[in-house]
């Protein structure tokens, strides 16, 4: 590690083999607390490159417990977090929806490293179960169209970052990866960022794979479709920018979307939304992010009729109904 953080220090990037190495020596536990803090600041202070996010992702997909989904045309809808914002589960609510709408959803997330509540804390609020056994996952996509891929369960060479992160309370390259080493690799995925320099990333990695898939990001620095702002969308065909009125919705405040104080006030939010009790904003935020994620598998179908499909998923119950099927 002493040769590593002496070249990142250096000014220096890695090569895609230089990384995929020091996560492999991490899971080996070869490197102290210290040696990867420093390593996590580093990538703090610059932006990552290509090539060590690539042997990154290469190194914890090559480490990860994999499960076969190929089965179901799945989808993941996911963003990196860190965005700063401390907005509710939007892509987690939109990847229920998604079920809702008769989709099939391999979400895949983990608990707060940097914001009040995430993915992995709001399920189990709601009474998820986590688990890594493919056959318990597989009859929930079946029987309700969505599972949870928890991600420590998955990433168990993981286990000894994780606490660091949440100590260190900042984004770090981690988020950066998650998006990227879903354990099932579903063939469609909407993928939030919260920069266009990690778009770009994003784009590239994505473009060696034969995914479907659509990158999302609000100019103002979200990592989802917030509709507070302009956004841009990246898919295998096209690269456009978006204002919320052209696509028929409102631009609402960066404040009718906060994610509450605690991870109660936001178990809260998320279970008043699907029971039909969100606000405007809330509600709109979710049916752009569940329409772009319906687009991604459907390219062929109108923006117009994504959106109204995600509508009656989230306001005529069937997005909750879901819910009650994995909890039960």
């Amino acid at each position: 590690m002493k040769h590593i953080l002496t070249k990142l220090t250096e000014h220096q990037t890695l090569s895609s083999e230089e990384a995929k190495s020091v996560i492999l020596n991490i899971s080996k536990e070869k490197y102290n607390a210290s040696q990867i803090s420093a390593l996590l600041t580093v990538f703090m202070m610059r932006t990552i490159t290509v090539e060590e996010l690539d042997g990154f992702r290469e190194a914890l997909q090559e480490l990860c417990i994999s499960i076969d989904m190929s089965a179901f045309n799945a989808i993941d809808i996911v963003g990196t977090g860190g965005d700063g914002k401390d907005t509710f589960n939007i892509s987690t609510l939109s990847a229920i929806v998604l079920a809702g709408a008769g989709e099939k959803v391999v979400k895949h997330g983990n608990y707060s490293a940097s914001s009040v509540s995430g993915s992995s804390n709001v399920m189990e609020r709601m009474g998820y179960t986590f688990t890594n056994d493919e056959a318990t996952l597989q009859k929930q996509v079946d029987k309700a169209g969505i599972c949870f891929l928890h991600a420590p369960l998955f990433h168990p060479a993981m286990k000894h970052v994780g606490p660091m992160r949440r100590e260190l309370g900042l984004r770090t390259f981690f988020n950066i990866l998650g998006p990227l080493i879903n354990p099932a690799q579903p063939q469609n995925q909407v993928a939030g960022v919260y920069n266009q320099e990690v778009a770009r990333l994003y784009s590239y990695i994505f473009q060696q794979s034969t995914k479907n898939y659509t990158i999302v990001h609000s100019i103002d620095g979200y990592d989802e479709i917030s509709l507070t702002s302009e956004f841009r969308a990246i898919s295998n065909v096209q690269d456009n920018l978006f204002s919320p009125e052209e696509l028929g919705f409102k631009r609402f405040r960066q404040d009718e979307l906060h994610g509450g104080k605690s991870q109660d006030e936001a178990a809260a939010i998320f279970k008043a939304i699907l029971e039909g009790k969100g606000t405007e904003a809330q509600n709109s935020a979710i049916i752009a992010n569940a329409g772009f994620g319906l687009k991604c598998i459907h390219p062929e179908w109108s923006y117009d009729e994504c959106f109204e499909k995600a509508k009656s998923s989230l306001l005529g119950g069937k997005a909750l109904k879901v819910l009650q099927l994995i909890v039960d």
